[in-house]
């Protein structure tokens, strides 16, 4: 299973890839220092510019049903290792 970090920094990459930049992005301390298997993502804050660009990169995404049964299909498939 890849680091809560490598996930972070994955999804960094991705958002720039698409020019949304989440200046608060970052792994949650709290539950990073706690027992808890999965740290939690904090998306933290950002400005209404970048919440804008965020709902315009998402409403360009394919239709949710198809967005939908992709994310299915790949939380169905075993994971790297």
């Amino acid at each position: 299973m890849r680091s809560t970090e490598d996930i972070v920094k994955s999804l960094r990459d991705a958002l720039a890839g698409v020019g949304v930049v989440l200046p608060s992005l970052r792994v949650d301390p709290v539950t990073a220092a706690s027992d808890e298997p999965l740290a939690l993502v904090d998306l933290g804050r950002c400005n209404v510019r970048t919440a804008e660009q965020l709902t315009d990169v998402l409403r360009s995404l394919p239709a949710r049903e198809t967005l939908r049964a992709r994310v299915r299909q790949v939380n169905r498939e075993p994971k790297p290792r």
